[in-house]
């Protein structure tokens, strides 16, 4: 690699701190799911009312995404990322006394805007200090709590409910948060407000954070029903399309102005990394929800050896990392993009065959595949978004590409939950039916047993078409790659 495009060591020094700040949010999200069950036990709460912990939190995060450009153009960088790690340590403490499930939804609420502040910030401001000409690899150190995150907040999560309580999910932010405010005060550099005097966007804004919270509430909704087709998913993402249509009028309207202008549209790379992103949700997040699953309903493993199960993955994911980031600065994100979802699909289909009988050496060689290739996904398609962008257009990238992101994260998950969701219930009630008719010829010793490995069979042919769907997904991942840059040719 050229020496220019060597990232010199007090910015690596700088990313790691930015980055160091956002493993609290990570770590968190993904540590949540596991505690929930423990919370409709804790608080003697129905499973719907619990989930709105999760839910809300998502919604947050997309409320305050478009003001993270406002925040940036008034003040400080610094000091912005350092009130919203302050702003989720606070929601932390107020989680882990929660007295109520009332009171912890209130709680969550600060944590996922605080969450929302951070996350945005994070790709923002690595931009800000690093330039363009190597964006793959300071991407690459973004990365790493994206896959840390996913990695081993399963685990830690599975061990902290195990031997304490899940109270001290949120507690374990609090030290977490201390250490990154103390590593921001001390070598994190200041970030000049960029435009004092713009004016707030107030209905672009609005229009955004309707659209998004809409989309993603509707989304979650078909995910927590079973099915697309139900009235609230439909009303809900009905009105999530129409102010996203009233927000382009706006935006047409404002020009410049707009806390997302459309000009940005005009650059092929944002537009290939956004499509890119948006579909990837179903690959890495449809996956991530899926995998645990099958771990603990098929292959009949507790939580935490669920997540264990998953390391190979992660491992995977971690050697990629870094050549992705080399890679995507010296051939450009297209054939990154484009040969990481080919070996992601590789290591996905195979999941078509999978049953509860299959060797785990077989499914970690698996993983391991798939997680070298996923790792070479999303850090590609992030840095791409800003190519050939002026220095201020990049918050405003930034919004864009979070929104879509969330939006297309909220999708996958929901998309493979329901679709398995729906296939196994289908199956199951069509099996009844026919038992109940007596279209099987089965002794009455042995009906128990039958019915019990019928519908486990069913299940997995349930997981199955999920995977497969993964897999084609994988796949068409390719179209939007086309977009992305290619500096082989000097594009």
């Amino acid at each position: 690699m050229s020496k220019e495009n060597q990232i010199p060591k007090s910015t690596i020094v700088i990313a790691l701190v930015i980055v160091f700040g956002a493993m609290a949010p990570l770590l968190d999200s993904t540590m949540m799911n596991i505690a929930l069950n423990n919370l409709v036990h804790s608080f003697g709460s129905s499973v719907t009312t619990v989930q709105w912990t999760v839910t809300c939190y998502l919604l947050a995060t997309g409320v305050a995404v478009p003001f993270s450009s406002w925040f940036l153009n008034k003040f400080d960088g610094k000091h912005v990322f350092m009130a919203g790690e302050i702003l989720f340590g606070l929601g932390s403490i107020m989680s882990a006394l929660a007295p109520s499930i009332e009171a912890l939804i209130v709680a969550r609420l600060i944590q996922g805007f605080a969450g929302g502040i951070i996350m945005p910030l994070l790709t923002t401001l690595l931009v800000q200090t690093a330039g363009a000409a190597v964006m793959g690899q300071m991407m690459a150190t973004v990365g790493l709590p994206m896959i840390l995150g996913p990695l081993f907040g399963p685990i830690i999560g599975g061990i902290i409910i195990k031997v304490a309580s899940w109270r001290w999910i949120f507690w374990v932010n609090v030290p977490v948060v201390v250490i990154a405010i103390a590593l921001i005060l001390w070598k994190m550099p200041h970030y000049p407000a960029q435009n004092k005097t713009a004016k707030m966007d107030f209905v672009g804004i609005l229009l955004l954070i309707l659209s998004s919270s809409a989309l993603i509430y509707g989304i979650v909704q078909a995910a927590h029903r079973g099915s697309f087709m139900n009235h609230t998913s439909v009303l809900f993402v009905g009105l999530g399309i129409v102010a996203a249509l009233f927000y382009l009028g706006w935006a047409s309207y404002q020009g410049k102005q707009a806390v997302l202008p459309l000009s940005l549209f005009k650059f092929r790379s944002f537009d290939g990394s956004g499509l890119g992103l948006f579909m990837a949700g179903t690959v890495l997040n449809g996956a991530m929800l899926l995998l645990p699953l099958y771990f603990q309903n098929i292959q009949n493993m507790s939580v935490i050896m669920a997540a264990l199960a998953l390391l190979p993955q992660g491992i995977g994911m971690l050697i990629s990392r870094g050549a992705t980031g080399k890679l995507t600065d010296s051939l450009g994100a297209k054939y990154v993009v484009l040969v990481s979802v080919v070996i992601t699909f590789v290591g996905t289909l195979p999941f078509y065959w999978f049953d509860q009988h299959t060797a785990y050496w077989v499914i970690a060689l698996v993983l391991f595949i798939r997680g070298i290739g996923a790792g070479g996904i999303l850090m590609p398609l992030m840095a791409d978004a800003y190519t050939g962008m002026r220095k201020d257009q990049i918050p405003a990238a930034t919004i864009g590409s979070r929104i879509i992101q969330n939006i297309g994260s909220a999708f996958g998950s929901a998309l493979i939950t329901t679709v398995v969701t729906a296939d196994a219930t289908t199956r199951i009630h069509t099996f009844a039916e026919q038992l109940k008719a007596g279209k099987f010829h089965v002794t009455a010793e042995h009906l128990s047993a039958f019915a019990a490995s019928h519908v486990l069979a069913l299940k997995i042919q349930a997981f199955q078409n999920g995977f497969l769907l993964i897999s084609i997904v994988a796949l068409l991942i390719t179209l939007p790659t086309l977009l992305l840059t290619n500096k082989r040719h000097g594009a």
